[in-house]
């Protein structure tokens, strides 16, 4: 069996995760390097694990690696797909609501023969909602509801001086676009954008985002109406470390590293 050379270009909680996963062994992948802002941390976290790869600068990645995993804050993501995809390789991104204002990325990978996968993250049902946009989608309405401290800082919630501390009930902060809530919660919703991206576009997916002081979970429900189907999905994410991200979306991403390989592949 190849081996495919993996990158992962941030270690916060899903990097780590990522990084314990593939330095513990997953057929037909291996570990190549990471890049990260801080060096010096990142290397004495390796060390601390036994984790042996190299710490490589953003733009040496395609020299290192067939595959670079995005574990980054949204606004370098350029930075990261840029040189794989014009090197003609392939970028696992997580932050999908950064890709909705850079169609580009998608043009260069054609042009260059890279890929971008987004893997199914913190939601659920995209395979059901991919299968279905090839047919006729009607509608798409997704309700996200967060502990409030998952919200904080959020642009959105500062541009408009919401205030989600000391909420004693459940609080609707938004309503509206995938597109504009990508862009308002860029650390937030990524599950929209991907959700976007598999079905009816940025613009005609729309969603409602609650700060919910009785919740310890990052909930998502996803309503579609199409002409093959109609169906609500929902799901409880328990928060990692970073309470802005799921526990299950590091193990979405490890799903979907071990399905290039694997002998048996499920899913769309």
């Amino acid at each position: 069996m190849s081996s495919t050379r993996v990158a992962i270009a941030g270690l916060g909680a899903i990097g780590r995760a990522v990084a314990r996963r593939l330095s513990d062994g997953m057929p037909g992948l291996a570990l190549a390097c990471v890049a990260v802002r801080d060096v010096g941390k990142a290397q004495d976290w390796l060390a601390a694990q036994r984790i042996e790869c190299p710490v490589v600068a953003l733009d040496a990645l395609p020299q290192h690696s067939d595959l670079a995993i995005e574990c980054a804050p949204a606004a370098i993501l350029d930075q990261i797909c840029r040189p794989m995809l014009a090197a003609g390789k392939q970028v696992m991104v997580l932050s999908a609501g950064a890709l909705l204002p850079r169609p580009e990325l998608i043009g260069l990978a054609k042009a260059h023969g890279g890929q971008i996968i987004v893997p199914t993250g913190a939601l659920l049902g995209l395979d059901a909602v991919a299968a279905a946009a090839e047919g006729t989608i009607h509608s798409v309405r997704m309700i996200t509801r967060k502990p409030p401290n998952g919200l904080v800082g959020a642009p959105y919630l500062v541009a408009n001086h919401i205030s989600v501390t000391g909420l004693n009930t459940a609080k609707r902060v938004f309503v509206g676009t995938a597109r504009e809530a990508a862009a308002g919660f860029p650390a937030n919703v990524n599950v929209v954008a991907a959700l976007a991206l598999a079905g009816i576009g940025p613009e005609r997916t729309t969603i409602e985002i609650w700060a919910d002081p009785d919740l310890d979970r990052n909930c998502h429900t996803i309503e579609v109406d199409a002409d093959s189907a109609r169906f609500s999905l929902s799901i409880e994410n328990i928060p990692s470390e970073n309470p802005k991200t799921g526990r299950i979306t590091a193990l979405s991403v490890i799903a979907a590293l071990r399905k290039l390989h694997a002998p048996i592949r499920l899913g769309t």
